[in-house]
């Protein structure tokens, strides 16, 4: 298993510059953001669609730096019920599935988007609950009319162009637990599968290991993101947390940097798992940890995800 990094962490540096920290830093991947809500820090992807030279030279200071591609991500929700947003967003998802066939890049990372409660809607609207009844028509609605015709058609686009769509359990949008992510799967085809990101299933009440086996044969890419639950906070107001993410001390929960949310048990019991379902792949860092800078949460999560790595090959910890 490798380890990488989701692209976004560096968003005002110079990617040469920001491909050499990387590298020196250890990693062997990096996850490249291609627009939509991870924005486009590094490079324009309508550019390199229009110009193979720009093309190359992007993915020659890549392959200069000794590292792969992991995935390219466009998180987005191309179902958003503001039309003209929501072209933006799906065309943004369909230039990254052409850049990752230029680049022969086999995962593009997107969400699975979230529709209104009717054509006429202003907003997302994300049910969470069956009554009443109301929330389980629109559930109904949005799944037959928007969502499984949208990804069934973009299924097989990507099919086509030999790229798997891994899409990241997020509350927010449709796909948000292991249920939906496999109905998604089941309704729209097989090309579609999983970005693991454990985090946004801690503080849903889940077990991300229980998870992992639902979702063997089909987890394409994995982010690794650490959560705190807030026991205190927690019992006082539940999960369903809308206070800003810089309130830490009044959340029920926080991101935070691997290893302080869960310590080396979880994150070895993890690692194992993925190997155990066939998942060999790269460890993606993203760093959302709001009491840490950048290169400390960075540093830190790339310390500890070598020593996880490092005890899975030899049972043994840097320290031992």
């Amino acid at each position: 298993m490798k380890l990488g990094v989701m692209m976004a962490l560096f968003t005002g540096r110079k990617l040469k510059d920001t491909l050499k920290y990387c590298k020196d830093s250890g990693l062997d991947a990096v996850e490249l953001c291609c627009g939509n809500y991870p924005g486009e820090p590094h490079f324009k992807v309508k550019q390199l669609l229009a110009d193979k030279k720009k093309r190359d030279r992007i993915k020659g200071m890549i392959d200069d730096a000794g590292l792969e591609i992991s995935a390219l991500s466009c998180h987005g929700n191309p179902l958003h019920p503001n039309k003209k947003f929501a072209k933006a967003q799906h065309e943004a998802h369909r230039n990254t599935v052409k850049l990752a066939t230029l680049w022969n890049v086999g995962v593009v990372i997107n969400f699975s988007g979230c529709p209104g409660d009717s054509d006429n809607a202003k907003y997302p609207n994300w049910v969470t609950c069956p009554w009443p009844d109301d929330y389980s028509k629109i559930l109904e609605w949005q799944w037959d009319k928007k969502v499984i015709p949208y990804w069934k058609k973009e299924n097989k686009i990507a099919e086509d162009a030999g790229v798997k769509l891994a899409f990241e359990m997020h509350p927010g949008f449709v796909v948000y637990n292991t249920e939906s992510m496999l109905r998604l799967r089941k309704e729209c085809g097989k090309t579609i599968g999983a970005n693991f990101d454990p985090s946004h299933l801690f503080w849903q009440g889940m077990d991300p290991l229980v998870s992992v086996k639902a979702l063997k044969g089909c987890i394409w890419h994995v982010h690794a993101k650490d959560c705190r639950i807030d026991p205190q906070n927690t019992a006082f107001k539940g999960v369903l947390d809308t206070m800003h993410y810089g309130n830490e001390l009044e959340r029920s929960w926080i991101f935070r940097t691997i290893g302080y949310g869960h310590g080396y048990d979880w994150w070895n019991d993890f690692v194992s798992i993925l190997r155990t379902v066939g998942y060999d792949g790269v460890l993606s860092i993203e760093h959302e940890d709001s009491l840490m800078s950048v290169d400390e949460g960075f540093q830190k999560a790339v310390a500890f995800l070598k020593n996880v790595l490092l005890y899975q090959s030899t049972g043994e910890m840097w320290w031992a």
